[in-house]
């Protein structure tokens, strides 16, 4: 399915509304929910699109697809914020640290020290989130939620991480609900103000549990273009 420019700037504008209703009827806030717009597997020129339409968080999966976007989008628009939302790989801390602003993807302790000796050999102290991987899922990345409430301490206390908040991805075909309730209650516990949790699927859930940081890509940008 192809996206043209003006498909991108109205979809972010459908997207923004169903983001407003929904917060408001959880009686939050809009303001209080920020949609990261994902690019993973598509064209730099939609990002462009997306920023020319005055949207300025994103999020990529991949450090090297956002080698070859971003460089250039950021000079051009130096406000914008790049997430990484994908796993994270310890040889690729280094180039992470360089390009993306928050890291959402923290999940075992050797990428936790690796993160706080590249931010502080490059003076950077970027935000962070921890994944926690909710459904206990095999293939899927994040820490389980038994062991979330001592890592994240570490992250905090032996690594100096600026944990501000989780990400999760629920299990495919189970209620997502359950696993947003689950990641709420582990945020509480750590005095942890952001959730990023949400896609293109059920983000309205999401908002609904506390969500404060969307992610949305399809409903964006279309479809995903094969690999």
């Amino acid at each position: 399915m192809m996206v043209d420019v003006l498909d991108i700037a109205a979809n972010l504008k459908a997207v923004e509304a169903k983001i407003a209703d929904a917060a408001r009827n959880a009686d939050r806030d809009p303001n209080s929910v920020t949609l990261v717009a994902v690019g993973k597997a598509h064209p730099g020129e939609r990002s462009r699109a997306a920023l020319a339409a005055g949207h300025m968080v994103f999020g990529e999966n991949r450090v090297q697809e956002a080698e070859a976007k971003w460089p250039e989008l950021k000079a051009q628009y130096p406000d914008a914020r790049l997430h990484l939302i994908g796993p994270l790989q310890t040889n690729k801390v280094r180039n992470a640290v360089a390009l993306f602003d928050v890291i959402e993807t923290v999940d075992r302790p050797k990428l936790a020290a690796a993160l706080a000796k590249e931010m502080t050999h490059a003076n950077k102290r970027l935000e962070c989130f921890v994944q926690i991987n909710t459904g206990a899922e095999a293939q899927k990345a994040g820490i389980l939620p038994e062991d979330a409430d001592a890592f994240i301490e570490s992250c905090l206390k032996d690594h100096g991480l600026w944990v501000t908040g989780l990400m999760c991805i629920p299990p495919v075909g189970e209620e997502p609900s359950l696993h947003f309730a689950l990641l709420r209650e582990i945020a509480a516990r750590h005095g942890l103000k952001n959730l990023s949790m949400g896609m293109s699927a059920d983000y309205e859930i999401a908002i609904a549990f506390g969500a404060t940081h969307v992610r949305v890509g399809t409903a964006i940008f279309g479809e995903r273009q094969p690999r």
